[in-house]
């Protein structure tokens, strides 16, 4: 009978097994909150929290009958979290508002009394009685029942000992229950809700405000207090319309009294219940609107800021800016006291300042100035936008006068740049393309001039260039100290006049930059002169008036002074620029024209300026420095440099722009640094090269000197003057735009490009030109080596000095290799003296081959070795065995040219030595000339003497031991 035991009731679902675990962990928690990880039906715990946070208040009771896990669910923290961050986050003065309204319900009732609702009290693990129907009373929240455990409603304050701990839940139900009672007067009359709401007496407009700001909140569609929650929203908003209005007409009652203090209270009320963007705050927008400053544009003409011959005169707009930085104080001061900080009504008012009156303004300005040229369009950009700027540091000011402004200097500065966007696509494309369109313009009158000059002027008694300097690099870097005076000189960007007198300074200092190209021209070596008791550098700046530009004392006193300071600066320099009523213009077009008129007359030295052409006559070499033009090199600087100067106004720029405008500063340094080098220097090297190609020594008997040669080393001081003058304006204009360090950088590369150019046209002319010097020297001494000058008669004295022809032939060397120094790099100079004696000891080995030697003509050949021997070394080159070259992945050392030139000289011995054996053992020697002769060199040497038939078989006999008699077989 045991087998059919009484059935006992079981539990088909154990409390435990409610929930049931995923596959990554198959025990539950202990704690009540169930894990995310645990899934409830075919859902995870997560998915339920999601659609939880989205349900309404009331839909919550629904959901926690269905089990006792759902039940669980709707008292997770998680789900009344995010409903309790976003209430507070769309409402920042909820705590004041419940604490007042919990004041208030004390004021008005007293102590709260316990009114719960009754309830069955239910064991939680019952499994049957978990959700029980019982008849709510009237006063409990009507939308749902059970939401909230029966303590939560009008419970009575918690006792002190036992403080309950704060949690999500907890603090929704407090907002919910003192909330909720105000939502009766939303279903009312439209325009009885904010007295229902606020009966009498009032609260303070603030309070009301925030009381309908949180009511906003609480009737959002992520909280849904109720499910008639849309309903109450819309009257909600339309009672938030009415107050706004009612705020607006107070606002505008209290402006027209210039009662400042209603008005902040007033404008705080609006800005407290306004959920719009701060930007369209419909109170600080009617404010802006009465503005005078909006509507009285036309008082003020922007093509009154041309004159009546087409230039440029801001004074119209310095008064109209005056105008509106006078109504931005105004206004900005009352909108900085009256509106709250972060509604940012002072940045708002000068946005709008910016868009629809200044850049109406600027619009009409720059339409003009395009109508008229480019160039005008470029100036009246970056001019306009200079006096647009005048706005950030007013609306700063403004906005200072209050600590908690909350306006940053990026933000006033933001207001101008986004004004401005829309003119600066047009004027950066613009920017680049007329500083080209100069640059070509500049190139090409230039080369027009060139082209059309037939003959080459004789040099003239007074003519002065670099190598007629005692100091040539002192003159250098003179000119480059004023280069640089003159790089400090303002560019005037916003052209304004102020007077006569005004007219005049601002001729001499603000316009300077076109002054600054006329006296810096006057630099020129072809304008240089010394009809002055002074030495100094004569400038004919204007018409009739003859000035002193660059005044520097005798060359003797600088170098003394360089060598007492022990340093190579150079002296300082005075300018002075006379300035008259008729100001100097500041166009290229006026520059441009007046250089031509002043190259193609002469000038008050009598010194004429023009430059030889390609079909000049190769008869004469004088003046090749013409071919370069430091006129030239300082027009397309200053023309860069205003181009420079201009977008410089713009450097500021944020974002996109910003980086335009650094690309355009960069751009239009390349374009000079190509203008420059490749259509002046390169033309000027080439065809300076052509003529020292074209130089035949013997068609110049009566000079001494190659003058392609000296016009070629004048032409490499011109350059290295202009390089050097690009690379102070780098360092003055560009360095600080630029990461010098980053070789891919466009500047960076190019630079060097430039300076690569300038000394592979130095080297090309150099290598012609040391070819026209050694052709000049061969041809000294052929020409001045008399017949039997080494072969003389037996009676004849002897002189054991140098030859004449040896002597002018150093003399010649000696005279253009001084002229070489100061103009190069030390480097450079090695190199070209290495050139030089490699060429000079081919010359005179071929020399003495031509030669018939007697005994006593050895000692010549020996004197006249060691004269060029004595000249090389003082040359003072540098053995280039300390200039490891790799061959072979092995060093290797060449003799100096000294050494070589040792050996030439040992080598005149052959001609003085009489036992035929002896001068044979000394051919036979190799290491005598430390390998640079070998015996058959030397034996056709030694074949020069004049007794080589009788002495030929003995040194054959005794270098090869032959014996024709014995050796050869006659048949």
């Amino acid at each position: 009978m045991d087998r059919f035991a009484t059935l006992e009731p079981v539990k088909l679902y154990n409390s435990s097994s409610t929930f049931k675990a995923s596959s990554r962990n198959s025990r539950l928690p202990s704690a009540k909150a169930p894990a995310p990880f645990q899934i409830i039906g075919r859902l995870p715990v997560d998915i339920h929290i999601l659609i939880l946070t989205y349900l309404s208040v009331p839909d919550l009771s629904a959901y926690s009958r269905a089990s006792k896990a759902f039940a669980n669910l709707a008292k997770d923290e998680r789900v009344w979290e995010v409903r309790w961050n976003h209430f507070t986050s769309h409402s920042p003065n909820l705590p004041t508002v419940l604490d007042d309204l919990e004041n208030r319900s004390k004021a008005q009732n007293g102590l709260l009394k316990e009114n719960a609702p009754p309830t069955l009290a239910v064991d939680a693990e019952d499994d049957f009685g978990e959700f029980t129907s019982v008849n709510a009373p009237k006063d409990e929240m009507g939308d749902f029942v059970g939401a909230f455990p029966p303590h939560a409603v009008h419970s009575p304050l918690p006792d002190a000992s036992f403080p309950p701990k704060p949690n999500y839940r907890s603090q929704y139900v407090r907002a919910h229950t003192l909330l909720k009672p105000l939502l009766s007067a939303l279903s009312g009359a439209p325009h009885a809700v904010l007295s229902t709401l606020f009966p009498s007496p009032s609260p303070s407009l603030s309070h009301q405000a925030h009381t309908l700001r949180v009511l906003s909140s609480f009737l959002s569609f992520r909280v849904k207090p109720v499910r008639e929650w849309q309903n109450l929203s819309s009257a909600l908003r339309a009672a938030k319309d009415r107050f706004d209005d009612g705020l607006m007409t107070a606002f505008d009652t209290s402006d027209s009294k210039n009662d400042e203090a209603n008005m902040k209270e007033t404008s705080q009320a609006s800005w407290d219940i306004w959920d719009g963007p701060p930007d369209r705050w419909e109170l600080a927008r009617a404010w802006a609107d009465k503005r005078e400053i909006f509507y009285d544009q036309s008082k003020w003409d922007p093509l009154e800021n041309f004159t009546e011959d087409g230039q440029l005169d801001f004074d119209a707009m310095d008064a109209f800016m005056g105008h509106v930085l006078r109504a931005l104080e105004e206004h900005g001061t009352r909108a900085v006291n009256v509106f709250p900080p972060e509604a940012g009504v002072l940045l708002a008012f000068a946005e709008r300042l910016a868009h629809e009156v200044i850049a109406e303004y600027i619009a009409s300005l720059l339409d003009r100035a395009r109508e008229i040229s480019n160039e005008m369009f470029l100036k009246a950009a970056a001019g306009s936008f200079k006096e647009a700027w005048r706005l950030v540091d007013a609306t700063f000011k403004v906005a200072s006068t209050r600590s908690d402004a909350a306006i940053t200097q990026t933000q006033a500065e933001d207001v101008v740049y986004r004004m401005f966007e829309s003119n600066m696509d047009e004027y950066l494309d613009e920017e680049v393309e007329f500083i080209n369109q100069s640059f070509d313009a500049i190139c090409r009158t230039w080369e027009k001039q060139l082209s059309e000059r037939a003959t080459i002027p004789a040099p003239t008694a007074d003519h002065a260039r670099f190598l007629s300097s005692h100091n040539p690099a002192q003159v250098k870097r003179t000119v480059l100290a004023s280069f640089t005076d003159v790089l400090l000189l303002p560019v005037t960007i916003v052209p304004r006049t102020v007077g006569h007198v005004g007219k005049a300074v601002n001729a001499a200092f603000t316009t300077g930059s076109s002054a600054a190209v006329q006296g810096i021209s006057m630099l020129n070596p072809q304008r240089w002169g010394a009809p002055s008791a002074r030495d100094g550098y004569i400038q004919d700046f204007e018409k009739g008036n003859a000035g002193m530009l660059f005044e520097i004392g005798g060359d003797e006193d600088d170098e003394e002074d360089i060598q007492e300071k022990g340093g190579t600066s150079s002296r300082p320099t005075s300018m002075s620029m006379h300035s008259t009523s008729n100001s100097i213009s500041s166009t290229l077009g006026d520059s441009s024209s007046q250089r031509s008129t002043r190259q193609s007359s002469t000038t008050s030295t009598g010194v004429t300026t023009p430059a030889p052409s390609a079909s000049a006559s190769t008869a004469s070499f004088d003046k090749m420095e013409l071919l370069l033009s430091l006129d030239i090199a300082l027009e397309l600087i200053h023309a860069d440099r205003e181009a420079l100067k201009r977008v410089e106004t713009f450097i500021g720029y944020p974002g996109h722009y910003g980086h335009r405008v650094r690309d355009t500063i960069e751009e239009i340094f390349v374009l000079l640094l190509q203008a420059l080098g490749e259509r002046h220097i390169r033309p000027g090297f080439e065809r300076a090269t052509d003529q020292m190609r074209a130089y035949h020594p013997e068609e110049h008997e009566e000079s001494q000197s190659v003058a392609p040669l000296l016009q070629f080393f004048e032409l490499a001081h011109v350059g290295d003057t202009m390089q050097s003058m690009i690379q102070v304006y780098f360092d003055k204009e560009l360095a600080s735009h630029i990461d010098r360090t980053d070789f891919l950088n466009t500047v960076v590369r190019e630079k060097k490009r430039f300076e690569d150019i300038l000394d592979d046209c130095v080297a090309a002319g150099m290598n012609a030109g040391t070819d026209a010097l050694m052709n000049q020297v061969e041809h000294v001494i052929l020409r001045l080596t008399k017949p039997r000058e080494y072969y003389p008669a037996e009676d004849a004295a002897m002189d054991l000095g140098p030859t004449q022809g040896c002597q002018e032939a150093i003399k010649c060397l000696g005279m253009h290799c001084q002229l070489l120094k100061g103009s190069t790099s030390k480097e450079v100079l090695e190199v070209f003296y290495q050139e030089i004696g490699i060429r000079l000891i081919a010359i005179l080995q071929k020399h003495i081959k031509r030669q018939i030697i007697s005994l006593n003509g050895g000692f010549q050949i020996i004197a006249d070795l060691n004269a060029y021997y004595t000249f090389i070394a003082s040359l003072k080159v540098r053995p280039l065995s300390q200039c490891h070259a790799v061959y072979m992945f092995k060093p290797f050392q060449v003799p100096t040219i000294a050494a070589e030139f040792s050996y030439l000289k040992m080598l005149g011995h052959v001609y003085v030595v009489e036992d035929a054996k002896d001068l044979a053992q000394i051919v036979r020697d190799v290491t005598r000339y430390g390998g640079a002769y070998r015996p058959e060199d030397v034996y056709e040497f030694i074949q020069r003497r004049s007794d080589w038939k009788k002495i030929e078989k003995t040194v054959d006999k005794t270098m090869y031991n032959l014996s024709f008699k014995e050796d050869c077989i006659i048949s």
